[in-house]
């Protein structure tokens, strides 16, 4: 068992890398364009191999997607980039806060 998920795992790891997925975001958008040309022709012929009777209505159009995965992940990466930076000067702010309740409730 371990060796069938072993080489299950492995074939996937491979195939990724095959097409492009774990290359940059333009490889990735290139994959992503090459799969919603292939995949509705490759349903569509082994529908009819399975004898299975499918118009091209029944099938649901493929998703379009209108974002850039390169400037989506940027993007993250400014996020959290920034909030580390902010981090100590926020940690600060909310120690003296904290102090400051504390006397408070001592008076």
């Amino acid at each position: 068992r371990f060796l069938i998920k072993g080489g299950l795992a492995g074939t996937a790891v491979y195939v990724a890398y095959d097409q492009g997925l774990l290359g940059s975001g333009t490889q990735g958008a290139e994959a992503l364009k090459k799969a919603q040309e292939t995949l509705p022709p490759a349903i569509q012929e082994w529908t009819n191999y399975l004898g299975w009777e499918v118009r091209a209505a029944q099938l649901p159009p493929t998703p379009k997607f209108d974002f850039s995965l390169s400037d989506s992940w940027n993007k993250g990466v400014h996020t959290v980039m920034s909030a580390l930076s902010v981090a100590p000067t926020r940690a600060c702010e909310y120690t003296m806060e904290g102090w400051k309740y504390v006397k408070d409730l001592v008076k």
